[in-house]
């Protein structure tokens, strides 16, 4: 026989909690899995780094310089910092390229770091009362290994997935695009209408949701579509595909699904299509720009399209293409544009 769920726990303020009671040294040990225990020089000198370079990756990951005598290296940095020679010495000899990719991990992994310690706090709240915060701190901590295993999970299957997508595209290009990391892609852009206004008239607590549903809203229908979010940057959403009506398809997907969610404000949406720089997990060059341009002159709750999207989609059954008048905006003094509404929709 089970007994009855009892009614949710109540959420309790993190700011309750007495973060005074908390060592730094047993936080350290309970996340860095080891106490600090290297210098800046010893930790170079055991990983046989080059000093100048160490600081300048060491920085490119997102984090300042320590002082020579101070002691905030752990067993975990030493054995990073041998990985990191070995690599240099066999895959990455460019100083460059080195710098890039651990600026690259960076900007992923910090954005993560943020948001898991704002969910162990959350943790670490919901037992204040039952236990010391100390014990709550370890407690957190102790989900630190189930994050780590799926993350490494996920990472491997969005490998896989991208390694998948880089064969198919290199059939089809020559070796000069392909040693210039240079695909063309479909760009799309997503904006939330009036943002800025609707925040100020929101609780933090409904900004929060606002925010969380338009992630898992545009998330769940650029996934569903075949694209791939680039980067969400505050009530903007940046995705890409490899077919020009897929795009198309996830731009009126999500135009569609935001008109059901009450939380969120109506978006306005730009497409462009052509040659696109792709490095290190972002995108660059004209077709990323026109986007944007097309989604800053967009009307609430539409849709607008350049040339060469109007060009792939003319044809197709599903969509319905409608010229507007030439825009004239930053950077394009004559950008042709043209709607893009599904063929229902006519």
């Amino acid at each position: 026989m089970t007994s009855e769920p009892g009614p949710p726990r109540p959420m309790a303020d993190p700011a309750s909690i007495d973060w005074s009671e908390i060592d730094d040294g047993a936080l350290d040990e309970f996340i860095l899995g080891a106490p600090r225990a290297f210098t800046r020089d010893e930790l170079v000198e055991a990983a046989g780094l080059d000093p100048e370079e160490s600081g300048r990756l060491w920085r490119a990951l997102g984090f300042a310089d320590s002082d020579p005598e101070d002691r905030v290296y752990t067993c975990a940095d030493l054995e990073a910092a041998s990985i990191v020679a070995r690599l240099t010495r066999d895959w990455l000899p460019d100083k460059n390229a080195r710098e890039a990719v651990a600026r690259a991990v960076a900007q992923s992994l910090s954005r993560l770091a943020e948001w898991q310690i704002g969910m162990l706090v959350q943790v670490a709240a919901a037992h204040i009362g039952e236990l010391t915060p100390r014990d709550a701190a370890r407690l957190a901590a102790d989900v630190l290994p189930e994050l780590e295993s799926l993350q490494s999970y996920v990472w491997r299957r969005h490998l896989a997935a991208t390694a998948s997508r880089w064969v198919a595209g290199a059939q089809r290009m020559d070796a000069a695009d392909i040693a210039a990391d240079t695909w063309p892609l479909s760009v799309g852009f997503a904006d939330m209408v009036g943002f800025t206004r609707t925040t100020r008239r929101r609780s933090m607590d409904e900004l929060g949701e606002m925010i969380e549903r338009f992630g898992s809203v545009t998330t769940e229908v650029i996934a569903n579509g075949r694209g791939r979010v680039i980067k969400t940057v505050g009530d903007e959403v940046l995705y890409v595909t490899e077919h020009p009506a897929d795009a198309a398809a996830i731009a009126l997907g999500l135009r569609d699904r935001v008109r059901t969610e009450p939380a969120l404000p109506q978006l306005r949406i730009g497409l462009a299509h052509g040659m696109v720089l792709a490095r290190y997990g972002d995108v660059y060059g004209e077709v990323v720009n026109v986007a944007a341009r097309l989604t800053s002159e967009a009307r609430p709750d539409t849709v607008l399209v350049d040339k060469e999207m109007f060009e792939s989609l003319r044809d197709d059954p599903r969509f319905d293409l409608r010229r507007i008048a030439t825009l004239h905006t930053r950077g394009y003094s004559h950008l042709r544009a043209w709607a893009l509404r599904g063929a229902r929709e006519r």
